[in-house]
């Protein structure tokens, strides 16, 4: 007995030694690789086990060929859209530059854009859109509850497809574990495709609960879309308990639906393996209501990105607007878990002279994620950036505005998680307006918040809170 238990000890630090030796062979960024050598260490076989759930890379794998791509792209992309009288702002032309290299975001003009700053206001919206459908809609969640308001779309889109639209939904395996599987079948039955994204399934895609599509996108008729940070879930409506919710989800008008299309439809190749790119799913742009076409030089991208890209495109482009930056950053995001390139450009943003705002949520609906970040949230408050803790619910708002001139809506938040392993989507704003209209939602916020640096309790926390900051923020990269 003795001499089996010596012989499992040995081998499981085998498995434990190769374990490490590939997470070291990975070449990650030095802080992810030395958390995972740490936790496979120090927690026996419950980190090896945590680590092929949640650890394993799978950056370098291509999840959609470059022929279905280009098929998705720029057939549809280059064939079907005409753009003229194009003007692209010229102190974010690198910006604009990067993502059409990177993942093919082009830039489009001619947007009529609208901010909703909660579910009171978005999901009136989402359903007058739905409600006026003549021809199909496209949903791609993270969460869609099986809860009234979850029930109340399903109803509505039931209806959409006996009337003979096409409708389509994405959602999220993980993201929506709770939903009865009932729920997603009653739609089918009614001729709705809904389809899961990577389902977690032992042992197979065991390494893929890791990276989730944390997406919300929205796309009726191709003419009007909708994307940001909420899902569809009763809390973003009435909040939790006596907390209210403050979320972000840009409406959309204009040629900038063209991008949230093909970001859809090349997810649909990928869960379903269908290939989508008629010219009817990207139809003239008109506005709903006057049918006249949209003539402005409102420029906006949607962007993408993923753990199958070869590189970090939103964070990339997060850095880029930060480090060139000329007067002001504006940034809202619930959690605050910042990569070290993005930690890195702010401090050098708020010694350059760069006004640099950052609003997060007073209580963060993850206890463990909000003592992880609250060493960070202090380290910039020590080096200039005013942090403000907002005090009036939870705000799950992911925005940033640059300048007066650039505004950025979405899904990502500034986390390990977003910038590395989930699959997200942004709108990047390139319109002195629309910016505008983001600041005067960010200053509101601001009145509703507290200065980090008015709270000692918080910037001169006790031996013990710091020590567990400290510990948790060691776990940070694998939040």
């Amino acid at each position: 007995m003795h001499g089996l238990y010596i012989t499992g000890v040995v081998l499981y630090w085998i498995i434990a030694t190769i374990a490490i030796i590939h997470v070291v062979m990975d070449n990650r960024q030095p802080a992810k690789t030395m958390a995972w050598a740490l936790v496979i260490y120090f927690v026996p076989i419950v980190g090896i086990v945590l680590y092929l759930f949640f650890g394993v890379n799978t950056r370098k794998q291509r999840l959609v060929s470059q022929r279905s791509l280009d098929q998705l792209t720029k057939r549809s992309m280059l064939e079907f859209v005409e753009q003229r009288s194009l003007r692209l702002p010229d102190n974010h032309k690198q910006l604009i530059d990067l993502y059409v290299n990177q993942n093919f975001s082009l830039p489009f003009k001619d947007n009529n854009i609208q901010l909703l700053c909660d579910g009171k206001e978005f999901f009136p919206a989402l359903f007058k859109a739905i409600g006026e459908a003549k021809d199909h809609i496209h949903l791609d969640f993270y969460i869609i509850e099986d809860d009234p308001l979850g029930m109340l779309l399903s109803d509505m889109l039931i209806d959409k497809a006996r009337q003979g639209v096409e409708v389509r939904i994405i959602y999220d395996d993980v993201g929506c574990w709770n939903v009865k599987h009932r729920f997603f079948e009653r739609m089918r039955e009614e001729g709705i495709e809904v389809v899961s994204f990577l389902p977690v399934r032992f042992p197979s895609f065991a390494n893929k609960v890791n990276y989730r599509n944390h997406r919300k996108l929205v796309i009726i008729d191709g003419r009007i879309g909708f994307i940001g940070g909420m899902n569809v879930a009763l809390r973003y409506w009435q909040g939790t308990g006596t907390q209210p919710w403050r979320d972000t989800m840009v409406r959309v008008e204009g040629s900038s639906v063209y991008g949230l299309q093909r970001a859809f439809l090349i997810d649909w190749y990928f869960v379903d393996r269908t290939l989508i790119s008629a010219r009817k799913y990207y139809p003239p742009q008109q506005t709903s209501k006057s049918q006249k076409t949209i003539e402005n030089n409102c420029v906006a991208q949607v962007v993408t990105s993923g753990p199958s890209s070869p590189y970090p495109e939103i964070m990339q482009g997060y850095v880029h607007v930060i480090s060139t930056a000329k007067k002001s950053i504006l940034m809202e995001t619930p959690y605050f878990l910042p990569t070290e390139p993005v930690l890195f450009a702010l401090k050098m943003a708020v010694l350059g002279g760069i006004d640099v705002r950052l609003i997060v949520p007073m209580r963060s609906d993850g206890r463990f994620v909000e003592w992880a970040s609250r060493s960070y949230l202090r380290e910039m408050a020590e080096s200039g950036v005013q942090v403000y803790l907002y005090r009036d619910g939870f705000i799950h708002s992911k925005t940033m505005v640059v300048d007066d001139s650039l505004s950025t809506c979405g899904s990502t938040n500034i986390d390990f998680r977003s910038f590395e392993n989930n699959f997200e989507s942004n709108i990047f704003i390139y319109d002195e307006q629309t910016a505008a209209r983001f600041r005067e939602v960010f200053m509101d916020d601001q009145a509703h918040a507290q200065l980090l640096n008015e709270m000692p309790h918080r910037m001169h926390p006790t031996f013990f809170k710091r020590l567990l900051e400290s510990l948790a923020r060691l776990l940070a990269p694998l939040l």
